[in-house]
């Protein structure tokens, strides 16, 4: 039986949307691993996203938490706020009470990927802070490490991303992501597919 890996997204500028297009390749390239794309559902009105001057969302279907219990594995990505994660995806983690009850997450590997407006504004903060949710949900968090090679040690370029998942700067002014953290983002889907496939065939 295949291993289901869910990547499940919140994104405003599409920043986190673009990695997560990237993810989802990487994943897929793992042989007997599934992936699929869901979004958090958004709780902002349309007239504020007007004034915020998103664009419209794509047709990615929403996720509801009952649907994580499908799932073998998770990337959960989105953008940061004052360094954690929007309130959008927190609203979709404090949903799941029902699943913390009965531990229904207990032992399915996760991992992260985000985008910040700038380099200090939580590239590896975001993680930390996120961990949390995983904690209590007895999720097993997987970073990525170095395993990305002489791509995590870039500094001539701004680039996105940390061993703690990858990464983007999210300021709509600056554009979208660099073939560099698109890259990276493509490898944090491979390697934890190639991850939770092994945790898979060891239950």
């Amino acid at each position: 039986m295949a291993t289901k890996v869910y990547i499940i997204y919140h994104s405003v500028y599409g920043h986190v949307e673009k990695l997560a297009e990237e993810i989802i390749k990487g994943v897929s390239s793992v042989e007997g691993v599934e992936a699929k794309l869901w979004q958090v559902p958004e709780i902002l009105s349309e007239e504020i996203l007007r004034k915020m001057k998103a664009p419209p969302r794509s047709e990615v279907p929403d996720i509801s938490p009952k649907e994580l219990v499908e799932a073998d594995g998770f990337l959960f990505g989105f953008p940061a706020r004052y360094g954690m994660m929007s309130a959008q995806f927190k609203v979709f983690f404090d949903a799941t009470g029902s699943l913390w009850n009965k531990q229904a997450l207990a032992g399915k590997p996760a991992g992260f990927f985000f985008s910040t407006a700038s380099q200090g504004s939580g590239q590896e903060e975001t993680a930390f802070t996120s961990i949390t949710q995983l904690v209590h949900h007895g999720m097993l968090y997987v970073p990525i490490g170095y395993t990305f090679g002489g791509g995590m040690f870039e500094i001539e370029k701004v680039k996105g991303g940390s061993p703690y998942g990858s990464g983007t700067f999210g300021d709509h002014d600056v554009g979208q992501p660099s073939d560099l953290e698109l890259a990276q983002a493509f490898h944090q889907g491979k390697h934890f597919a190639g991850i939770a496939k092994k945790l898979k065939a060891s239950q």
